[in-house]
């Protein structure tokens, strides 16, 4: 296992309404190293799912005690909710998201599941990619019945649990443990109060869609072993079902989006949307519960800023608001994307120069200090080198009689956008490059083996002080082309735009290589110090030789 593997977990709590309940669960997940990213109750189900992830140790320990604490707190024998559940903790998933596979995952799994029913006396099922029989993969198939029908069901050869007592726990009911992908719970809004409606437009969508009838007498038609016959809905990796939210007050088509390379999460809204118009229905907005890969995110941006043929070469952060605006994600509460993209719950807030205003970051670079020095202002040069091209593409893509240009400059803008968020990352490698170094030089030297260690440091944080600043040549570079696409072909309003973009792009090439070869000056290794030269005096000819072009075209055409 390695050090940076991180689990995520996104148990379902059997209580919605109590918010001390809520917070000792909380809290208990709290006393481990896992980190707590989301809770979201929901009063109409009764049900909570709280989200946290970490190291995969930290994960499970944190697992355990939530479960133990919603033992202590939850008693099944008076619970009432819309949702469908079987236990105090109903469903305990775990997810990999980094550095962790499969199969370890589902190791942890079984740890996990094994300590729960032998310490409190819980009945569990493992499911998904730790199931141990094809019957139980399916959460819906093992939770069929409910907590009231599991009295029985447990007693059943077929329906014994995969570990803990073979009887159900009266307090705790039955618990689902397991390893699966990341699994979108999302539920579409509609402007009626009808659950039947709301099951129709589900029936349409879900992979399993609905039973097949006879027109004229309306049976269910059923295959040769009697079981019906289905007709498949639209949207594979998808379950759905219909239900009414007395919280809000209108129904909705709750699903629960299992593959979102399948079926993204744009794509179910717009099967949803298509079905509620056929019969009547209006579409008022969605709602997230738990969190959401970015990814997710920026693919239904996208997607409707290609509909809308405007550009997708833009921040990030624009694309997801259009997002979260297309999907209408705040008709039910505002969505936060720091609170609800979890890898924004996850980023180390490491970068420290690029979050500074324009103001502070000019005030750090004129302190009495080192850094930030001419490594990071070359590397913030060429991000705005990169950004001013991407603008140029952008008003191109949006002006009028432009309109047969839309795919070529909106390639443009996107490369534009991604070499500028690339670039802009490098502000503060440079800097961590060279306290690296000031690190390595203050390592101690009083034994031979403290030398050797020290003199090994020098070398490597001295080459990355190296490669960082090539980077930043070797990606600015990358911009010109679509600076003279631009200068060229964009709109000509814009041109001095473009070329100031251009000395922008020249003078973080120059800057950055300047940074190489002060370094690479101190390298004892004469073959590789030529080598690195050899690197930055070509990138400073391509440079000068590209943007002497771009430069004069746009002189020619602004006398």
């Amino acid at each position: 296992m390695k050090p940076t593997a991180i689990l995520e977990c996104v148990p379902n709590f059997s209580e919605g309404r109590d918010p001390k309940i809520i917070s000792a669960i909380e809290n208990a997940i709290r006393l481990t190293n896992a980190k707590l990213l989301n809770t979201d109750p929901g009063k109409s189900t009764n049900r909570t799912v709280i989200t946290f992830a970490g190291h995969p140790d930290d994960v499970i320990e944190a697992a355990f005690l939530a479960i133990q604490k919603a033992s202590e707190l939850i008693d099944m024998q008076h619970h009432k909710g819309e949702h469908p559940r079987m236990g105090a903790t109903d469903v305990c998933p775990l997810i990999p998201i980094r550095d962790i596979t499969i199969p370890e995952a589902i190791e942890y799994s079984k740890k996990l599941a094994e300590r729960v029913g032998k310490e409190l006396k819980i009945p569990v099922y493992l499911y998904e990619y730790s199931a141990t029989d094809p019957s139980r993969k399916n959460l819906s198939d093992i939770r069929s019945g409910e907590y009231e029908g599991f009295l029985e069901k447990i007693k059943l050869p077929d329906w014994s649990p995969d570990y803990g007592p073979k009887e159900l726990n009266l307090k705790s009911g039955a618990t689902v443990i397991g390893v699966r992908d990341f699994l979108i719970a999302y539920n579409i809004n509609l402007n009626t109060t009808s659950v039947g409606l709301a099951n129709e437009i589900a029936f349409d969508i879900r992979e399993n869609g609905r039973p097949k009838r006879d027109p004229e007498t309306n049976k269910l038609i059923k295959d040769k072993q009697g079981d019906p016959i289905r007709i498949p809905g639209k949207c594979p990796a998808v379950k759905a079902i219909g239900w009414y939210i007395d919280e809000y007050q209108y129904a909705q088509v709750s699903m629960n989006l299992t593959n979102i390379n399948v079926t993204p999460l744009h794509i179910a809204y717009e099967e949803c949307r298509k079905s509620a118009e056929q019969r009547g229905l209006l579409v008022t907005g969605s709602e997230l519960v738990g969190l959401v890969p970015k990814q997710a995110m920026i693919d239904a941006g996208l997607y409707y800023l290609k509909k809308q043929k405007r550009s997708c070469g833009i921040p990030e952060s624009e694309i997801i608001h259009i997002a979260i605006q297309s999907l209408g994600l705040n008709a039910n509460s505002k969505f936060i994307p720091s609170k609800r993209i979890i890898e924004d719950m996850l980023e180390e807030k490491i970068n420290l120069l690029i979050k500074l205003s324009l103001q502070d970051f000019a005030n750090a670079t004129s302190a009495d200090s080192p850094t930030p020095g001419g490594g990071s202002v070359s590397a913030y040069l060429a991000t705005l080198g990169a950004s001013l091209s991407t603008m140029v593409a952008n008003l191109s893509i949006h002006k009028k009689g432009y309109e047969d240009k839309y795919e070529e400059f909106n390639r443009a803008a996107i490369e534009g956008n991604a070499l500028s968020q690339e670039l802009i990352l490098l502000v503060d490698q440079d800097t961590q490059a060279f306290n690296e170094i000031i690190t390595a030089f203050r390592l101690p030297k009083l034994t031979p083996e403290d030398k050797k260690k020290r003199k090994k440091a020098i070398k490597n944080a001295t080459i990355t002080a190296i490669e960082v600043p090539l980077k930043v040549a070797e990606t600015a570079v990358k911009i010109l082309p679509i600076t003279q696409l631009m200068v060229e072909h964009g709109n000509p309003n814009s041109i001095s735009d473009a070329g100031v973009g251009a000395l922008c792009v020249e003078a973080a090439v120059k800057g950055a290589v300047l940074n190489v070869k002060i370094n690479a000056s101190t390298l004892e290794d004469e073959e590789l110090k030529k080598v690195y030269f050899q690197k930055a005096d070509l990138l400073t000819k391509q440079c000068s030789e590209l943007s002497s072009i771009i430069l004069a075209k746009v002189n020619d055409n602004i006398k």
